[in-house]
């Protein structure tokens, strides 16, 4: 009897490790791959999807179109940056000042959880990794966080991140984002369009860039304030962002 249980543990703990050596070898490939192709989706985006079907609403498409970093306005880029993660070219993926803040922060507010994650990890969790507040996902993500910074240039991270952010319900990516909203390419971009669709992002299931609350409104005007004192498309050119 123990020699058959022992036999099956001893069964499952190959194949778990089997699973894990794939999964970190899918990662891996998504990695190199990714470093130079067109992301065609990302694990948020099959999330959404199946969610959708599960619930049976089968009219739902996440959709997300692919574009250069040539093809998106610098104003763009220098949005998500000043609302999102203003050192993002300096750091190696963690902002660890941040997370401090962060973590003191939510010490003293427990209903009012506070994050502190860059656009770099922002980018690992969308394209690999599920929704959710887990110590296993966070530790994965901080490893394919460290990957990432270490396999690809900040251009190309914040070229990915653009093209697979959730800017509405089904709407994915920058391109996606311009079309619907202002009816006009990623390239044609203003700066307070580019900030309106950055003032979503925390959330862009609740605030609409198509009907801005009052708090978004405030935040766009926050973030185009941040964008001016980073030096506008200048800071995009120093950091070989453009």
């Amino acid at each position: 009897m123990k020699q058959g249980r022992h036999a099956l543990l001893s069964t499952l703990k190959r194949w778990l490790l089997r699973g894990v050596l794939a999964l970190v070898g899918i990662w891996l490939a998504g990695l190199i791959l990714f470093s130079f192709l067109p992301v065609p989706f990302s694990a948020v985006m099959v999330e959404r999807q199946l969610s959708a079907w599960l619930s049976g609403d089968f009219g739902y498409v996440a959709h997300s179109d692919w574009v250069s970093m040539d093809e998106i306005s610098p104003w763009m880029g220098l949005a998500v940056i000043a609302a999102e993660d203003q050192k993002f070219p300096e750091h190696w993926g963690f902002d660890m000042a941040s997370i401090e803040k962060a973590l003191a922060h939510n010490e003293r507010h427990e209903n009012r959880v506070r994050g502190a994650s860059t656009l770099s990890q922002q980018t690992a969790k969308n394209l690999f990794l599920w929704n959710g507040r887990s110590w296993v996902r966070k530790g994965l993500e901080a490893g394919l966080t460290l990957g990432m910074e270490g396999m690809w240039s900040k251009r190309r991270i914040l070229t990915v991140y653009l093209n697979i952010a959730e800017f509405g319900d089904g709407i994915f990516g920058v391109e996606e984002a311009a079309q619907r909203y202002f009816h006009k390419p990623a390239s044609r971009l203003s700066a307070s369009e580019a900030a309106l669709l950055a003032a979503v992002l925390p959330n862009p299931l609740r605030f609409k860039a198509n009907a801005p609350s009052g708090y978004v409104r405030l935040r766009q005007q926050w973030i185009l304030r941040q964008m001016r004192q980073l030096g506008g498309k200048s800071f995009m050119a120093q950091h070989e962002l453009l």
